[in-house]
């Protein structure tokens, strides 16, 4: 669960989510994959196959919702006075244009989004998306994120797997929904449905 730590000389630290694997000491591609793996690993040990469903996310950074994104600053992880200020000036008012050798496009307001590739990006995108992993721990499945990136997880008895992946789409539906109602687009096109298991319970 995403929390505030506090202030500690003066600044704010924010506590990612509990399967959140980027911006944190000892966390890593590598960390989220072994994750994920042990997860599968140890379903086949019990004689249970995996459902892993990969969910990507269209255009994560330019979509954020400013408003949205400063309210769950300060009610989630405590960010308030001149921290929010500081942080809110940061992300309105942002304006791009495209330069083209010696010829430039009008300036335009960013209304929404975030700059991808910094390092506050990516910080911020992460307080965005924190709530939904207490939305598919709700469900009882597992997850993992790596920023925009998400993975499902739900072990199953391979000779009665309906229950388990009728109760994985109820999820995915509602995490879709979530991700609509926060500005955000699932691309379905990228998202995919893998089970995993030794060969003798995939057969």
């Amino acid at each position: 669960m995403a929390q505030s730590s506090g202030k500690q000389g003066g600044l704010l630290f924010l506590y990612f989510p509990r399967l959140q694997s980027e911006y944190r000491r000892g966390h890593s591609t590598e960390t989220a994959l072994l994750h994920v793996m042990n997860t599968v690993y140890a379903a086949a040990d019990a004689k249970k196959i995996t459902a892993l469903v990969e969910l990507d996310i269209s255009a994560a950074f330019d979509t954020i919702n400013h408003d949205v994104l400063a309210s769950r600053l300060e009610s989630q992880f405590g960010v308030v006075g001149a921290a929010s200020s500081w942080l809110q000036s940061y992300i309105h008012g942002r304006q791009q244009f495209v330069r083209l050798g010696r010829h430039l496009s009008p300036m335009t307001t960013c209304d929404c989004g975030i700059t991808q590739g910094s390092v506050l990006g990516s910080l911020l995108f992460t307080a965005y998306v924190s709530a939904v992993g207490e939305l598919i721990e709700s469900y009882g499945l597992s997850y993992y994120q790596f920023v925009d990136d998400m993975q499902l997880l739900v072990s199953m008895d391979s000779t009665n797997a309906t229950p388990a992946i009728d109760w994985l789409a109820h999820c995915s539906t509602t995490v879709h929904l979530w991700f609509l109602q926060n500005g955000l687009q699932l691309n379905a096109d990228k998202s995919e449905v893998v089970l995993l298991g030794s060969p003798a319970q995939l057969w």
